[in-house]
Formats: structure tokens, C-alpha cells, sequence
């Protein structure tokens, strides 16, 4: 009886913390803002389904979170894959160096977009020097800033999430795949990938939540003309105060991450039984 007991008696604490520091100040956010009843957030948030403006920031957030998903995923499992099946000895460092970025603030690594996107940026000047222009594009404010700069945000941890699973996968599987004849696409798509699939998922659900939540990238890199669920928030939280449409935006947030979650869980189990 003690032993069944002392897992539920350590984790006590921690589930304490989580349930006063974060689930009631969280659901107080959502249903319980100051100044306005909850059936005022219900009825705004039934407003926002319907609304076309609210509709295409919706629409822009979910569409930004897939492309930023899909490209963090096709970068970084190919390179958690190099690096968790390199017997060099300088592994280490390069996954060091791929995970580096995780140390730095989100508004340092996105004002250097800020810098190399600008009108006189970096890459403005390279395509007029090149000649693929006449003068420079206006690349800030845009969906490629956006995107650009989500993918650079995420792209560690997809790489660190997909390098954990790989790394579990016994090198072993590779060898034995290639001596019965599979070469090293095959052996890479019937025994690596399938394996993977539990970290592919995590890290998918990772980047997903992460770019639809995401406040400074989007804020920084797409001004006024390219809001997010995010940008959205803030503004109604902030300029005009309006606390019912701030609460039925964080909880179309938070079911967008929940449904993303849910889905990959999914997957995840259908993955690990075949």
C-alpha cells in the first residue's frame, strides 16, 4: 500500500504548482476576464466563426503554423538523422550548434530578420547586385517575413525533438536492413522513418502550437496588414480593452492547439501499433 502510494504523494507538489500557477490563472483568462460576463466571450467567440475579418485571421494563423510545420519537419529530420547516425567525433558540436539558437531571446533572432529583410537589408541589396532586380523588394511585412522567421525560431526544436527519436532507433536495424539486400532510401523509409514517427509527431504538435502562439515574430516581421490569432490578442488586450473579444481569441487559441494535439496523439498511437 505505501509504495502505491508514494508516486501519488511526489507528484502532489508539482501537480499543485500546475493547478494554482497555471490551469486557474489560465481558465480565469478565458472565462473570467476582468469587467465582462462569460456568455459575452461565448457570444463573441460565436461571432469570430462568422465573421469574415476574424475568419481570415483564423484561416492566415492555421495556414502559417502548417507551412511552418512542414518546413521545420523536412529540415529537421534530415539533419537529426545525419547527426544521430554520424560516428564523427565533431557530432556533438553540430548538434550543439543546430540547438544554439534555443539560448537566444526570440527578439534578438527576430530582428535579425528585421535587418537582412529591410529595404536596404541584406538580402534587398544581394538581388539588386545580382541582378534579379532593379530595386530592392519590400520582403518585411509580408507572409515570407512571417515565415521566415517562424521557421527560423522552431527549426532547433524540431531538430532536437526528431534527433531524440532517431537516436533511440538502434543502428543496428540499418545494417542488418542493408546485408538483406535494401539500400539506404528503402532501409530509411521502411525502418528509420516508421520508427521516428512518435518524435516526428511531438515534434509537428511543437511547432505547430508554438507558430500559432508565437507574439514576437509575427508582431516584428508582419506589421499591421499580416495579423495572427497572436497580434490579435494583443491588440484587444492592450489598445482597445475589449476583454470579451481577447477571451474568445485565446480560447479559439487554445482549441486550435488542443484539436493539433488530440490529432497527433492519434497518429502517434496508430504509428507505435503498426
Amino acid at each position: 500500500m505505501r509504495s502505491r502510494l508514494s508516486p501519488v504523494l511526489l507528484l502532489l507538489p508539482g501537480l499543485a504548482f500546475l493547478l494554482i500557477g497555471f490551469l486557474v490563472p489560465s481558465l480565469a483568462m478565458l472565462f473570467a476576464p476582468p469587467g465582462t460576463d462569460t456568455s459575452d466571450i461565448f457570444v463573441r467567440f460565436g461571432e469570430m466563426l462568422t465573421d469574415p475579418y476574424d475568419l481570415a485571421i483564423i484561416g492566415r494563423t492555421v495556414l502559417y503554423g502548417v507551412v511552418v510545420t512542414v518546413i521545420c519537419v523536412a529540415l529537421g529530420f534530415p539533419i537529426s538523422y545525419m547527426l544521430a547516425r554520424t560516428g564523427s567525433r565533431w557530432a556533438g558540436i553540430l548538434l550543439a550548434l543546430a540547438i544554439f539558437p534555443l539560448l537566444l531571446s526570440n527578439v534578438v533572432r527576430t530582428f535579425g530578420w528585421l535587418v537582412v529583410l529591410g529595404s536596404n537589408g541584406a538580402l534587398g541589396q544581394l538581388l539588386v547586385w545580382l541582378g534579379v532586380v532593379d530595386e530592392a523588394p519590400q520582403l518585411l511585412y509580408t507572409p515570407l517575413a512571417i515565415i521566415l522567421g517562424l521557421t527560423q525560431l522552431f527549426l532547433p526544436l524540431a531538430i532536437v525533438t526528431c534527433y531524440s527519436a532517431v537516436s533511440q532507433v538502434d543502428g543496428g536495424l540499418d545494417d542488418a536492413a542493408r546485408g538483406l539486400g535494401a539500400g539506404r532510401t528503402r532501409t530509411f523509409w521502411d525502418i528509420v522513418f516508421p520508427l521516428s514517427l512518435p518524435g516526428i509527431v511531438v515534434a509537428s504538435t511543437l511547432v505547430f502550437a508554438g507558430s500559432v502562439t508565437a507574439y514576437t515574430t509575427p508582431y516584428l516581421l508582419g506589421g499591421s496588414t499580416n495579423r495572427m490569432l497572436s497580434t490579435q490578442l494583443y491588440s484587444y488586450s492592450t489598445a482597445t480593452l475589449d476583454w470579451a473579444s481577447a477571451s474568445a481569441t485565446a480560447l479559439i487559441m487554445t482549441i486550435l492547439v488542443f484539436a493539433v494535439s488530440g490529432i497527433s496523439a492519434a497518429v502517434g498511437r496508430k504509428g507505435a501499433t503498426e
